[in-house]
C-alpha cells in the first residue's frame, strides 16, 4: 500500500472516531441532568472493561493483562479518570462548541509539559505559539466577566490531565500495549468510580449547587431501560473510539493527522445546533481560532 492511500485510510479512520466519540458527548449531555457523572462513569467501565479483554485477546494474548510497571499504570489510570470526569462535568454546564474550543489547548499543555517534566528543548517560536494559544484560551473562557462560567475551569482541568495521561502514555509505550493501558485504566474507572460513590450523602443538597458540582454529587438513581442502554453504550463508544484511533495511527503518520483532530470542533458545533440550537459566540470562535492556529503551529514544528 503507497503512502498517500495509507494516509489517506488513516484519515478515513481518523475522522469515524472523532464522530463516534462526539456521540459520548451527545449522550453525557442528554441524560447528566438525571444521574451522577459517578454512576455513568461505573456503569460505562463495566461495559468497557471486557472490551478492553477483547482488544488483548485481538493481540494475541492470553490471561489477564500484566505490566513491568504497574504503579505507572495505576497513576495513568487516575489521570484518565480525572480527566474524563471532569470533562463531564464541563459537559454539563458548557455548550459543546465552547468545550471542544478549550480542548484544541491539549497540543499547547502536552508541549507545555514536556519541557517541564521531560526536559524537551522549545524553540522561542513555539513559546511565542504557546502564549497565542494560551490568549485563544483566555477569550473562550473569558474569566472575570460576565459570561464566566465554572464549568469552563472543570474542562481545563481535563485537559491538563489529558496532558498528564500523554506524557505517561509515552513513558508507558516501551513496556505496555495499547490494550493492557486501555484495560488498566477501565479498571481504575471502575474503582474509583466507587470509591466516591458515598459523596452524594456527604453534600445531600445539591439545588444552590453549580450544575458542573451538582452533577458530580448527585445521589444515584435506578435509570430507566432506556438511560441503561445509553450509559452502557459509552462503554462501546469508547471501545469503537479507542479501536479505530489505534488504527488510524498505525496506517498513517501522526504529522498527517494531527491537524484532523481539530475536525471535532465543527462536528460538535453540529451537534450542539442540531439538538440544543447552540450557537458559538464570537469570542469563542476568535477563541478557538487562535487556539487552532498556536496547536497546528507547534505540531507544524514537531513535524
Amino acid at each position: 500500500m503507497s503512502t498517500m492511500s495509507s494516509n489517506v485510510k488513516g484519515v478515513g479512520f481518523l475522522l469515524l472516531a472523532i464522530l463516534i466519540i462526539s456521540v459520548q458527548s451527545i449522550a453525557v449531555k442528554w441524560i447528566g441532568g438525571d444521574y451522577s457523572a459517578l454512576e455513568i462513569v461505573a456503569v460505562r467501565s463495566l461495559v468497557a472493561l471486557p472490551c478492553t479483554l477483547l482488544f488483548y485477546r485481538y493481540e494475541g494474548q492470553r490471561g489477564l493483562p500484566t505490566t513491568p510497571q504497574p504503579k505507572l499504570e495505576y497513576l495513568r489510570g487516575v489521570f484518565l479518570f480525572l480527566s474524563y470526569t471532569t470533562f463531564m462535568m464541563g459537559l454539563a454546564a458548557l455548550p459543546l462548541a465552547d468545550i471542544e474550543a478549550i480542548r484544541f489547548s491539549g497540543p499547547l499543555m502536552i508541549t507545555l509539559l514536556s519541557v517541564v517534566i521531560l526536559g524537551e528543548k522549545v524553540g522561542l517560536r513555539r513559546w511565542l505559539a504557546l502564549v497565542v494559544g494560551f490568549i485563544g484560551v483566555l477569550l473562550i473562557v473569558n474569566p472575570g466577566s460576565a459570561t464566566f462560567d465554572l464549568g469552563s475551569i472543570f474542562v481545563l482541568i481535563s485537559v491538563l490531565f489529558y496532558a498528564l495521561t500523554v506524557i505517561l502514555t509515552r513513558k508507558l509505550q516501551t513496556y505496555d500495549s495499547s490494550a493492557t493501558m486501555a484495560y488498566y485504566s477501565s479498571l481504575v474507572y471502575l474503582v474509583a468510580a466507587l470509591v466516591l460513590a458515598p459523596l452524594p450523602a456527604i453534600f445531600r443538597d445539591t439545588s444552590n449547587a453549580h450544575p458542573s458540582v451538582a452533577f458530580l454529587i448527585r445521589a444515584w438513581s435506578i435509570p430507566t431501560l432506556i438511560d441503561w442502554v445509553i450509559m452502557a453504550g459509552l462503554g462501546l463508544i469508547w471501545a469503537g473510539w479507542m479501536y479505530f484511533m489505534s488504527r488510524a495511527y498505525s496506517v498513517a503518520q501522526a504529522s498527517i493527522l494531527a491537524p484532523f483532530e481539530y475536525v471535532s470542533l465543527p462536528i460538535n458545533i453540529m451537534w450542539g445546533f442540531l439538538i440544543w440550537q447552540e450557537i458559538p459566540t464570537m469570542m469563542t470562535l476568535a477563541g478557538a481560532f487562535l487556539t487552532l492556529f498556536s496547536g497546528l503551529y507547534v505540531l507544524y514544528r514537531e513535524r
